[in-house]
């Protein structure tokens, strides 16, 4: 036999490539036909693979070019669910392309994941910055997107950042009468509420990650923008953080609120994640410093025993957790390198793919672990705050926020924990 030559090679990893593709829809018409119609998030939920998706589009380009290794690497990260985001267009637009792509999702008996990301104000006009015109703008597009939605089935992920960083949030002259925070905690509301009217669809009011706000401050920022009418929140997005510091950090949030709501204590007198490291091992409050030492949680987890207790599961708020670059945890850029915010959560080099999708995660709280953040795109045009326009991380100019970058794609791949896989 002669070996295969690079276009050899190339060709074949192509026709592996669209025969997996026909035989994972094929498989997952058959194995979703016992799944339990009115429940949206089980152990046994399927979530959606889009076949047309940016990273099964560069498995092409990298195969074409005769790059096999990568060409593998991103026909792996092609087979597993990812979400698709929907950020801007008029409400018949959000409409249509939300109904699109629920029906593509029916057709071959998965669950599709959906990221509403339009609210007025949007990222602090920052890298993403955006949105809504006006809260009325954002609500028609609300109501289209549910419409859109119908009875199928679907989970979406309520405004990453929306809850987290509130106009109050963007600067001191940002809303100094308070009526931009007013409004987006009302929209926020009315998007949860508006979704959860449809039969078949779970929402997720976004949370930020365990790195930003008190466990006391998020639990009493969800409870004001309608977590209650939802089915709970979303953590980690676009960001690297640890799976189970952030499950850890959810625990407590959804005890939090319980505590709020069920016993009439103020959400801010919670323990939260934050402990100066010579805090005293008396269970109190934790919000002195800003940055987290795992470490001293267990003063945490000593100050829920106490006040809190084990509510049932079923009383407390559950959540979803993003694990698409989180591998490897957070990147620590060198000591003494950057003078200014070294900007830890924007296109942080070297991190890798973290636990695969899933709704069986064993954790009782954790409904599933998503990629909800799209592996390989650009957070923006990170600077590190040197002034320049170039990421000294790269020595580029990063892409724009959403733009596909192959580079980072393969890295993330590469660098995946556990080693990536074909979803079979």
């Amino acid at each position: 036999m002669q070996p295969r030559t690079p276009r050899r090679r190339a060709a074949a990893v192509i026709a592996a490539l669209t025969a997996f593709s026909a035989l994972t829809a094929l498989g997952t018409t058959q194995a979703q036909a016992t799944t339990p119609a009115q429940d949206v998030v089980t152990p046994a939920t399927k979530f959606y693979v889009d076949p047309h998706s940016k990273a099964a589009q560069q498995a092409f380009a990298d195969a074409t070019n005769g790059d096999i290794e990568n060409a593998v690497n991103m026909a792996k990260l092609a087979s597993w669910p990812q979400a698709q985001w929907f950020t801007e267009g008029t409400p018949d637009e959000v409409r249509a392309k939300v109904g699109e792509l629920v029906h593509r999702a029916r057709a071959v008996g998965r669950t599709p994941v959906l990221i509403a990301y339009n609210i007025p104000g949007r990222d602090c006009t920052q890298y993403s910055s955006g949105g809504a015109a006006s809260s009325a703008a954002y609500r028609q597009w609300i109501d289209a997107f549910a419409a859109g939605i119908g009875t199928d089935k679907a989970v979406v992920v309520v405004e990453p950042d929306g809850t987290a960083l509130l106009p109050k949030d963007c600067g001191p002259a940002a809303d100094p009468t308070g009526q931009l925070t007013a409004a987006r905690i009302a929209d926020l509301a009315y998007a949860v509420k508006t979704l959860k009217t449809k039969p078949r669809t779970a929402v997720y009011l976004d949370a930020g990650n365990v790195q930003w706000r008190p466990v006391g401050d998020m639990a009493q920022r969800l409870l004001d923008a309608g977590v209650r009418d939802g089915d709970g929140f979303a953590l980690n997005v676009s960001n690297t953080h640890p799976t189970d510091h952030n499950a850890r950090y959810g625990t407590w949030i959804s005890k939090c609120m319980w505590f709020a709501t069920e016993k009439g204590g103020p959400a801010d007198s919670c323990a939260g994640q934050y402990y100066s490291a010579a805090a005293p091992n008396d269970g109190a409050p934790g919000n002195a410093v800003s940055s987290t030492d795992p470490t001293t949680w267990h003063w945490t987890d000593a100050w829920f025993d106490q006040h809190v207790g084990n509510p049932p599961t079923d009383a407390l708020h559950h959540f979803v957790i993003d694990t698409s670059r989180n591998g490897l945890g957070a990147w620590t850029p060198p000591p003494g390198k950057y003078t200014g915010d070294p900007e830890a959560w924007c296109n942080a080099p070297g991190r890798g793919l973290g636990p695969r999708p899933t709704a069986d995660t064993g954790v009782p709280l954790v409904d599933a672990y998503l990629w909800l953040k799209i592996p390989g795109e650009s957070d923006g045009t990170c600077t590190r705050n040197t002034g320049g326009t170039i990421d000294p991380e790269y020595g580029i100019v990063d892409p724009p926020a959403g733009a596909w970058w192959p580079d980072q794609a393969h890295t993330l791949a590469r660098n995946a924990a556990p080693r990536l896989t074909f979803n079979r």
